[in-house]
């Protein structure tokens, strides 16, 4: 008898086990969880701030007239040039049509030092005298003149010159303008990059104190 109950306990066990299962529906299985769902999301994408507009310089009233908003020098077809090398200011003629940049020389004379051509010369222009001035030569142009087919042999050198509040270093030929207007001439060369030229205006940098 007892072994009779033993085999039946199970049996009914498992029919009340099955009967559950039967009756309470099917068992929804869980999904799996996704990892990545996990991870807190932000409620909205935040958009990428435009870039701001490129600020343009505010000019002060001293600048106003003499410079555009980017910085760049406003030339006439005339201005004042000081060479601090010469200690001198120098009535100048700004020419978009030339690419090097001329000033008046007399009495130049090449020499060499160190192995370099070197040249010494002064200038000369309208009561304009300067002492004798020594300066490395850059190279050597060929400028070429109607009246004269094999051309005169220039030397060119590196001076330097401010205009406004503008202080840059240019290249410039060596020639004699005493019979020209201007005894120094800006050509591209020096204003390419750093101004414009305004031709319908004369002397808006002013003089150098």
């Amino acid at each position: 008898m007892k072994q009779q109950w033993k085999f039946l306990v199970p049996l009914m066990l498992s029919g009340g086990l099955m009967a559950c299962t039967t009756t309470s529906g099917p068992v929804q299985q869980e999904k799996p969880v996704n990892v990545d769902q996990t991870k807190s999301q932000p409620a909205e994408t935040t958009k990428k701030a435009a870039p701001a507009e490129n600020s343009k310089s505010v000019l002060t009233p001293k600048e106003e007239g003499k410079k555009l908003s980017d910085g760049k020098l406003i030339l006439g077809s005339k201005e004042w040039v000081y060479v601090p090398s010469l200690k001198d200011n120098f009535n100048t003629r700004i020419d978009t049509g030339a690419t090097t940049s001329s000033i008046s020389a007399v009495d130049v004379t090449p020499f060499e030092r160190d192995g370099k051509d070197w040249v010494k010369f002064k200038i000369e222009h309208d009561g304009v005298n300067s002492e004798e001035v020594s300066l490395p030569v850059e190279r050597w142009v060929r400028i070429r003149q109607a009246s004269d087919e094999k051309g005169q042999r220039r030397p060119v050198v590196m001076m330097w010159v401010e205009v406004g509040d503008l202080k840059e270093q240019t290249e410039f030929t060596l020639a004699d303008r005493t019979h020209l207007t201007y005894p120094l001439l800006l050509g591209r060369s020096f204003f390419k990059d750093i101004a414009v030229v305004d031709v319908s205006r004369t002397y808006i940098q002013g003089k150098h104190d």
